[in-house]
């Protein structure tokens, strides 16, 4: 169960990785902001790797992409419950 600040997070993941789905289908260029992705990293993605570029890692976090060190995943979830 999540509370108001983990289902604003989930729905900031929600806008993030679709307009980049979005942008890459049109052939655009669009990457996610940086300090956005920090912040639900921490609050939805608790495992998900330090020192790696944020972008990066939401979009590998969230089955979009490749982390250099990280098997790719086929499944993922986040973790919404109250920090």
């Amino acid at each position: 169960m999540a509370d108001a600040e983990g289902f604003a997070a989930m729905g900031v993941v929600e806008t993030l990785v679709h307009l980049h789905d979005l942008a890459g289908g049109l052939g655009l260029e669009w990457t996610p902001p940086e300090d956005l992705c920090d912040r639900v990293l921490w609050r939805l993605f608790p495992d998900a790797p330090i020192g790696t570029g944020r972008r990066e890692t939401l979009l590998w976090a969230t089955g979009r992409g490749d982390l250099p060190g990280h098997e790719r995943l086929t499944g993922w979830r986040w973790d919404a419950n109250p920090r």
